[in-house]
């Protein structure tokens, strides 16, 4: 992933231009504030001629400054600083000789020492020239330190796109595994039918994941599509031992959230739920909107689990006893990605009461697309009908999907 250009503050966004605005306008402004205040006091019109060469002078010198100040401002400091103070004391040198030797011959009544002169003008040039550079440096830095801001900020947006990239893509293969040894069962059985029909659907399932974006947002509904297209393919497995009930209110179904969050939820209730019971479970989801927050709750009808199994920095609220065994890297997970995408604005819990089952709770902020995808959604429709469509010779088993309001 590319760095972005730096995209410095609009004045600066031409650095050439910017400097000749600058250089113009302070020593424009220099000469003017001189001129002016000269014509008040009483001087003649040969001072003002005077105060000209004066701007023009420090105009010119001050452009071979920066010429040397542009070489080694980005050296060490030390010969940043010790190349500034030759060149400025140099250029204040010339500047000063230059104002002497122009005020010694339009001034008639001068008579004096011309060292005394030079002398005596060496502090307004020390002044306009260590000022100009002080600004010069300190405009630079600035310019430089907001670039450096500007990178890391890129920078950790990348890294953050990359995590979550890395995080949705940490999709258990334990299910994988399972279908392809399913499969290979089937075929060995000469069970063409039904091998076929659940590598369409695996196959469906894959495709559709490589579709959406690794650090994107769905809708609800469109997660929902990819669930079923999943459980489509545990459903062959389990037949009757799986039981399915989503309840998805109207307006949850157009909130956003990132894509594949509740995909490992599923798969755990599967895993840890529906397998080590004879008689199956029964798997909910549940998406409403409370407030301005989406709440969503994935449970299972199984066995719970074992509180010594789940990484320790998760938040639960669960039995004491030992069911089943869990790493908790499906909830680590989605625990991560969460907070990736909505830092400190989320709730993420998990309980397991004695009675057993086991139940996730997401709740985050209500976010709806800016405007229709139903491309992303009518893919997951239309594979998911494909699916079912070479689905020949199988029955259907029982599923409850409702919708509430």
């Amino acid at each position: 992933m590319a760095v972005l250009p730096f995209e410095p503050t609009p004045f600066f966004s031409d650095k050439n231009r910017a400097f000749w605005t600058l250089q113009i306008a302070g020593w424009g402004g220099a000469f003017l504030l001189r001129a002016i205040t000269s014509l008040v006091s009483g001087q003649d019109v040969s001072f003002i001629i005077n105060l000209a060469i004066e701007g023009i002078t420090g105009f010119s010198i001050s452009l071979i400054l920066s010429v040397v100040y542009h070489r080694v401002i980005s050296d060490k400091p030390l010969i940043v600083w010790t190349s500034m103070l030759l060149v400025l004391i140099a250029g204040v040198g010339i500047f000063t000789f230059i104002i002497a030797w122009v005020t010694s011959l339009t001034r008639a009544s001068f008579d004096g020492d011309f060292v005394s002169l030079f002398i005596g003008l060496f502090i307004w040039p020390l002044a306009l020239l260590g000022a100009w550079s002080a600004l010069y440096f300190a405009i630079n830095y600035f310019l430089k330190v907001e670039e450096q801001a500007d990178r890391l900020e890129r920078l950790e947006a990348q890294a953050t796109s990359a995590q979550l990239a890395m995080l949705r893509y940490q999709l258990n293969p334990h299910f994988l595994f399972n279908t392809l040894n399913s499969i290979s069962t089937l075929v060995l059985l000469k069970q063409t039918e039904p091998a076929n029909a659940m590598l369409t659907r695996l196959s469906s399932f894959l495709r559709h994941t490589l579709v959406t974006q690794p650090g994107g947002k769905v809708t609800v509904a469109q997660e929902v599509e990819t669930l079923k297209l999943y459980l489509d393919i545990e459903r062959m497995r389990f037949e009757d031992r799986l039981q399915t009930d989503f309840r998805v209110e109207d307006t949850a179904a157009k909130a956003q959230i990132p894509s594949m969050l509740l995909q490992p939820l599923i798969e755990n209730a599967i895993k840890y739920g529906v397998s080590p019971l004879e008689e199956g479970a029964e798997i909910t989801l549940l998406a409403q909107i409370v407030g301005p927050r989406l709440r969503i709750t994935v449970s299972d009808s199984g066995p719970g689990v074992d509180v010594g199994g789940v990484a320790d920095d998760l938040p639960a609220v669960m039995a004491t006893h030992k069911r089943r065994n869990s790493t908790g890297v499906g909830l680590a997970n989605i625990r991560d990605r969460l907070a990736q995408a909505y830092g400190d604005d989320h709730r993420f819990e998990i309980r397991s009461p004695e009675a057993g089952g086991f139940t996730v709770l997401i709740e985050i902020p209500h976010e709806l697309a800016d405007k229709e995808e139903p491309s992303a959604a009518g893919s997951a429709t239309q594979l998911q009908k494909q699916a079912s469509a070479s689905d020949v010779g199988q029955t259907n088993t029982p599923q409850k999907v409702s919708t509430a309001k």
